[in-house]
């Protein structure tokens, strides 16, 4: 297991304006990342150091973001003015989870703008829903493009999050200690009795440290 990247609705500026304004902050522009069909939704990604990226991703008027869990969740975080949605644990067996969730992971793809397609199998996102402090977990077809972190500068990393929750809660989930996708990553855990789910993000940049 290990943290592959982090979601982010878009707010009411709507997904190119999110993009711009959370970009201005870390001083980066975001690229676009493409149309999610399965899911009803598109994003725009900032790859980051250590295989990791930033992904702000909006629901489309389209059936698919009213059926698919995925863009329900998003639908709803952005109706509610955007904000952080989750965190994503990529594992190399989703079979495991498969097995330990008793449930079928969720086909995903994404059309490219060039043309390409990548595509993966995720489950966890109605637990995401229900509790926002776990994670939902992803396995990348390696038989598709490159992950979306390729070509990320090393001036750009992901160096802590906040997250609103309790650890053990979040390692029942996980299956193992909360620790292990987490190793390279500070997680500051607050506001164990509020609301959960990520809080802020903190970005290494250039300029130093910016949080979101």
């Amino acid at each position: 297991m290990r943290l592959d990247h982090l979601s982010y609705a878009a707010g009411p500026d709507g997904l190119a304006g999110t993009a711009q304004r959370i970009g201005a902050l870390l001083g980066k522009e975001f690229v676009d990342g493409g149309m999610h069909p399965r899911f009803g939704t598109r994003n725009m990604i900032l790859p980051l150091a250590g295989r990791t990226y930033l992904e702000i991703v909006e629901a489309l008027d389209h059936p698919a973001s009213d059926k698919a869990p995925f863009g329900q969740a998003v639908r709803a975080r952005s109706a509610l003015g955007g904000g952080w949605l989750g965190w994503v644990v990529a594992v190399a067996d989703i079979t495991v989870l498969e097995q330990r969730l008793g449930r079928h992971a969720a086909d995903g793809n994404r059309h490219l703008p060039d043309g390409g397609e990548l595509r993966w199998k995720q489950i966890g996102i109605n637990g995401l829903i229900a509790d926002p402090q776990v994670p939902y977990f992803i396995e990348w077809d390696a038989n598709t493009g490159p992950h979306p972190s390729t070509g990320a500068s090393p001036l750009w990393s992901l160096h802590s999050l906040e997250i609103a929750g309790d650890p053990q809660r979040v390692s029942e989930w996980l299956g193992e200690t909360v620790d292990a996708p987490l190793e390279d990553v500070k997680v500051e855990w607050v506001a164990p009795h509020g609301t959960p789910g990520v809080v802020a993000v903190q970005v290494q940049t250039p300029n130093g440290l910016v949080r979101i």
